[in-house]
């Protein structure tokens, strides 16, 4: 499984994201936003908006801390 989450450091959804992954076991891939304009760019490419929290999970972009979507897509 792949999980990628685009996320700054001030954000509490971000937080609270990161801290749901890790509670269920998974590992993913972070990327500062804030810091990585080229990772903002792809970000920005697959979700259509610089919002964040934004998480790539094996191909399928989900926006904000949904975590009915998320949980989902973990099953998947």
């Amino acid at each position: 499984m792949s999980i990628k989450i685009y996320s700054t450091p001030t954000c509490g959804y971000c937080t609270v994201a990161k801290k749901y992954l890790k509670e269920k076991g998974l590992s993913f891939t972070e990327y500062n936003v804030a810091q990585d304009p080229a990772k903002a760019d792809e970000m920005f490419r697959k979700s259509h908006q610089y919002g964040v929290p934004v998480l790539d999970i094996n191909g399928t972009v989900v926006t904000g801390f949904d975590k009915a979507r998320i949980d989902t897509l973990l099953r998947k």
